[in-house]
């Protein structure tokens, strides 16, 4: 069995296989709504909420994680840069994957429904965990001594008073959304794209990483959880393969003949063994022996040698191609 490099078939969209654009629109709407919903819904274990991150804390001190204080310092360095961390975290998140999910449903229709179902079970997933794992961020935790940087340096997505906040969740810092769609995105786009360039996608997992982590949002454990959950739904929901390369699985040739249409050796022509022999005459042969038959035998020929102009050579050749196939 042999396996050959081809080219990319998906060079042009695949008109067939886009879902219709008011169907996936409202879809991909009331996922959204639902998840925001469902997180409000979640509002108010504030005691619950901040029990559960000091064992958070606890446990990532026990696995000797690097503290969260050491990001954020770097950040801290520099107003320009903690504002531009910021401002990434509030404005990115949501615009980077619907650009995302835009372009597969124009370009890559095959990805995009494979990637929007694996959108929606990460997000399905992260919102239950949220309702039964109330956690309150690193930011809120007065064991941590971090800063709260989007209310100091700004700009902030969450309001100043989190048991009030009605415009989002601020206890649902595990897992990390942020970080779980940014590698959803990145791996979407690695598989669906063939620019030699196209592994620079990582940089933006690694900089929500840094992002979620320095700002105070989340913790590492946030974003180790959201990588797990999201290895269990792009092992359940499969990607198809990368339109780089596509391996085409080519019949194997039988070695001494085939069935008609599979191809077989050059010298074969589809007979015996003792068919190639029977071609060449026995002992050394003359200077002019192929002259005197008016032309070279040609072996390479898709249905074996050459006839020659002796019949009684033709008929000798046939009970051997007629045993050639059982």
């Amino acid at each position: 069995m042999t396996y050959a490099r081809t080219e990319p078939t998906d060079q042009e969209p695949d008109i067939r296989a886009r879902p219709p654009l008011v169907r996936e629109f409202l879809l991909v709407a009331g996922l959204f709504l639902a998840y925001k919903f469902g997180r409000q819904a979640a509002n108010g274990h504030v005691e619950e909420a901040f029990r559960n991150a000091g064992d958070v804390w606890d446990l990532e001190r026990t696995l000797h994680l690097p503290g969260e204080g050491a990001v954020q310092g770097l950040l801290l360095h520099s107003q320009p840069l903690i504002h531009a961390a910021n401002t990434y975290y509030a404005a990115v998140h949501f615009p980077a994957t619907a650009l995302f999910l835009v372009w597969l449903y124009w370009r890559r229709p095959r990805h995009y429904v494979r990637s929007r179902r694996v959108l929606a079970a990460l997000t399905g997933a992260a919102l239950v965990l949220h309702l039964l794992f109330p956690l309150a961020p690193p930011r809120m935790l007065p064991a941590a001594g971090l800063v709260d940087t989007g209310q100091v340096y700004g700009p902030t997505v969450y309001g100043q008073t989190p048991a009030t906040d009605t415009m989002a969740n601020q206890f649902a810092a595990m897992p990390s959304l942020h970080v779980g769609w940014a590698v959803m995105v990145a791996v979407g786009l690695i598989v669906a794209t063939r620019s030699r360039w196209r592994w620079l996608w990582l940089l933006h997992p690694a900089v929500t990483l840094l992002v979620v982590v320095g700002t105070a949002n989340h913790y590492w454990l946030d974003a180790m959880v959201v990588g797990a959950m999201l290895a269990v739904a792009l092992a359940v929901f499969r990607l198809p393969l990368s339109a780089r390369t596509v391996p085409a699985r080519q019949p194997r040739p039988d070695l001494w003949g085939s069935v008609e249409g599979a191809p077989g050796p050059a010298y074969a022509g589809g007979g015996a063994p003792g068919a190639f022999a029977s071609a060449v005459p026995a002992g050394p042969a003359e200077p002019g022996a192929f002259a005197s038959a008016g032309r070279p035998p040609s072996f390479g020929a898709v249905g074996g040698p050459a006839e020659t102009a002796d019949g009684a050579d033709a008929g000798s050749r046939a009970p051997a191609r007629a045993g050639a196939v059982r």
